[in-house]
């Protein structure tokens, strides 16, 4: 399983490529990374079709365990999906930019 932790991807993301949130809606909610793009791995079969067309994906959850079984499905099924380690707890704590759905809250992770 391809992996790379967050200090290894750059402030904006190569060319032809996108960041992938699989948590669910209320961690979405809270915090998360301006440029991704979100799709719960609970709903993440039904709509397979919203996954960006990149040349890469990178997967990322709370702390890499969904993430990481997301990415697995993905290459398995034709992507080159790339495992976020330690998910947004690692993005957060090296403070990477965060953005909230809820207007006036910093964002956190949930």
């Amino acid at each position: 399983m391809p992996g790379v932790q967050p200090e290894e991807l750059p402030e904006r993301l190569p060319e032809n490529s996108a960041l992938l949130d699989v948590r669910e809606s209320n961690e979405w909610q809270v915090g998360h990374a301006p440029e991704a793009v979100h799709i719960p791995m609970s709903e993440l079969v039904q709509r397979l079709d919203e996954i960006p067309q990149a040349d890469q994906v990178y997967v990322v959850c709370r702390s890499g365990g969904r993430s990481a079984k997301v990415a697995a499905y993905l290459n398995a099924n034709g992507w080159d999906a790339v495992n976020v380690e330690r998910g947004m707890n690692g993005w957060s704590a090296i403070g990477k930019p965060m953005v909230s759905e809820e207007t006036g809250s910093e964002p956190y992770v949930l």
